[in-house]
């Protein structure tokens, strides 16, 4: 018996001309565009026969509208179950900023460590081993209580880039892919009975 985990992340909470910040308690909504990622989300769901058995998304709204948007080209009606452990991380002094304002405060290296290997930088107000202990959690319950299913969780790239730790090997998974997630974009783990580790299928793949 094998269970599926399907992580995806938001899409746009900014169109063309807005000023592009670094947006992470802030409840932002979708824009046009991500409204429509949200629905390809479905289509590509609903193409690849993975239609989710149950649907979780953080308390944002940029995450509910994706879940609700995907499930209008899924075809379903699956309550939407709000978790905070989905919501994204505060970024601190940098909340609302734009990238350049980031960089100049905290450094590229520091950026790109964040990108690389999930390293907060300075300020951030983000606990790693909180977020990594809640998808050890969160993963244990659903193969208790979800076994054999499909599962999706609609999040954010702050919180999703620690999933990779349900590998049993982050660094030798940030070895061959990148833990940053496009918006709009899909990861597929899976888990069979008789492991310990998920195993990833897929890893940010932007649906067309």
């Amino acid at each position: 018996m094998t269970t599926r985990l399907l992580i995806a992340r938001h899409g746009n909470t900014f169109g063309p001309g807005d000023i592009v910040t670094r947006v992470g308690i802030t409840d932002l909504p979708l824009v046009e565009s991500g409204l429509m990622q949200g629905q390809r989300i479905g289509a590509y769901i609903s193409k690849h026969n993975l239609t989710p058995d149950v649907i979780y998304s953080s308390q944002l709204k940029r995450a509910i509208q994706t879940a609700e948007q995907a499930q209008k080209t899924m075809h379903t009606q699956l309550p939407i179950k709000k978790l905070a452990i989905f919501n994204e991380i505060d970024y601190g002094p940098d909340e609302n900023q734009p990238e350049e304002k980031v960089i100049a405060r905290i450094g590229e290296q520091a950026l790109k460590n964040w990108e690389t290997s999930a390293a907060v930088p300075a300020g951030w107000n983000v606990d790693p081993t909180e977020i990594i202990n809640h998808w050890k959690h969160f993963a244990r319950q659903i193969t208790e209580d979800h076994a054999g299913k499909i599962i999706l969780v609609v999040t954010s790239n702050g919180i999703a880039r620690f999933a990779p730790y349900l590998t049993g090997n982050f660094d030798h998974f940030t070895s061959k892919h990148s833990i940053k997630i496009s918006t709009g974009a899909i990861c597929l783990l899976e888990k069979s009975m008789s492991s310990e580790a998920w195993n990833c299928l897929d890893w940010n793949i932007k649906p067309d």
